[in-house]
């Protein structure tokens, strides 16, 4: 069953003013990729300002702007068949889980193919995003250069500031982080070493599974505070993702039937020699590999609790034992982070939290918005292309929000929904699944478009800026 996605919104009836909001988009990776693209069909004015010397964000490999995650051997854990675009399909001979490499050609195309590239500033990194008087951003960027926008669109993503816990003691060996990996032998050569990656999400399990094999690391230790469901990516011979519950199931009967299949198709993960989850399948963040279990089976992979201790060249666990570690590679995920805002009112709380409205909007900020800020299963790749549908119907006046109070309660009750589905932990403030989310969307804009229609088709954000401010 493919994903139900939203339709693009209409386009701007003759009642509405030709003039639109100026808009600023940051970040020229998937999610700002697409909005361009959305910006561009209805007729909206934008600039793009990337850090970087070319589109991708994430997925291009050794990014010069240094904040890419991606790893030597990356492959997307979302299939092909999940991750493309509405109109521009993935090639058809991708394999099931294309390399990085291919997202990457797959994102220039995009931008080729629908004419956006002159509408991107490379090499231009924003530096402050600052909201006027008037409700107008300034927005100035590295070259020294101040320009103002009426609306500002946000799509730097949040897989570029690493997490580093802080350990107690101090260590002799290299202590890195996962977002500095590229391959067994970059920046640190692993051979002969002993090795303790930190975390089970999917870059721990990953490159676990790769520098375990015997001709690399000396020994290969997995630290963990929880253990894990480890979730297969394929299902008797198929894709597991193309399956997906039907919109009619509610949501907590389809939780408890896959929760049931996870464990009968997988059994236990201390059948691996695995540590036992203490919650249950899809109550976090789903960990997906089809090789970490076998080399944990084969006695590849060790298993430690939490690392409470550095002590010279030991690294000392939760259950008070020692071992010898030549290397620490922390694969304990992001900071949310937004360094252009000085407004602490637009930036995450100290435990990652930052409620919007459709994980999107402030409620008292009319005119900005956070798109592919989320931790959507199965996909984020082309989250963000849901959420412009939204956001181009309302710089168009063919879609109004709620009241201010009715935003702030279906922020709550999200919220909610999130604390009794997941655990506690800091990725899991942005955790939610695609296709419910898209259903809510196609309702939330339906609504939406009633509320415009009464108002008049009248634009939600004035134009104040009329050409950018040098």
């Amino acid at each position: 069953m493919t994903p139900q996605h939203s339709p693009s919104p209409p386009a701007p009836p003759a009642a509405v003013p030709v003039d639109l909001p100026r808009v600023c988009v940051i970040g020229a990776g998937p999610s700002g990729i697409t909005t361009a693209k959305r910006l561009q069909e209805y007729g909206i004015p934008f600039d793009c300002f990337e850090a970087s010397d070319e589109v991708g964000g994430n997925w291009y490999f050794k990014n010069p702007n240094g904040m890419s995650a991606c790893y030597q051997s990356l492959h997307i854990d979302t299939s092909k068949f999940r991750l493309a675009f509405e109109d521009y399909p993935a090639p058809a001979d991708w394999p099931d889980f294309p390399h990085h490499s291919q997202l990457f050609e797959y994102f220039k195309n995009y931008v080729d193919h629908f004419g956006l590239r002159d509408k991107i500033t490379f090499n231009t990194k924003v530096t402050a995003a600052e909201r006027q008087p008037d409700g107008s951003w300034l927005i100035t960027t590295g070259d020294g250069r101040a320009r103002g926008y009426d609306a500002l669109i946000v799509c730097n993503g949040h897989h570029w500031d690493p997490r580093t816990p802080e350990y107690p003691g101090e260590f002799d060996g290299v202590l890195m982080h996962s977002h500095a990996y590229n391959d067994p032998f970059d920046p640190v050569d692993m051979r002969g070493k002993k090795v303790v990656v930190v975390g089970m999400g999917n870059s721990g399990l990953d490159i676990a599974s790769e520098l375990s094999r015997r001709y690399l690391a000396e020994k290969l230790i997995v630290s963990a505070r929880r253990g894990v469901w480890v979730l297969p990516k394929y299902v008797n011979g198929a894709v597991g993702d193309k399956r997906s519950m039907p919109a009619w199931m509610p949501r907590k009967v389809g939780l408890k039937l896959r929760q049931r299949f996870v464990r009968k198709f997988r059994g236990d993960m201390e059948f691996y020699g695995l540590p036992k989850p203490d919650h249950q399948p899809f109550e976090a963040h789903p960990s997906a590999s089809e090789e970490f279990l076998y080399r944990a089976g084969c006695g590849d992979i060790a298993f430690k609790p939490a690392i409470t201790a550095l002590e010279g060249s030991r690294v000392r666990f939760a259950d008070g034992s020692t071992e010898e570690a030549d290397v620490i590679v922390c694969a304990t995920g992001y900071h949310i982070s937004f360094p252009f805002f000085a407004d602490p009112e637009l930036l995450p709380d100290k435990d990652n939290r930052l409620p919007l409205f459709k994980h999107m909007m402030k409620p008292d900020v009319d005119n900005l918005f956070y798109l592919g800020l989320a931790q959507p299963l199965p996909t984020l790749v082309n989250f963000a292309e849901q959420q412009s549908k939204l956001v181009a119907a309302y710089l168009t006046g063919r879609y109004r929000p709620p009241t201010e109070p009715e935003m702030r309660a279906t922020i709550e009750a999200d919220e909610q929904a999130k604390r009794e589905r997941y655990y506690n932990s800091p990725r899991h403030t942005i955790q939610i699944e695609f296709e419910p989310y898209v259903r809510d969307m196609i309702k939330e804009m339906d609504r939406g478009a009633k509320r415009a229609a009464a108002a008049g088709h009248a634009l939600p954000v004035p134009v104040r800026v009329l050409e950018p401010a040098e």
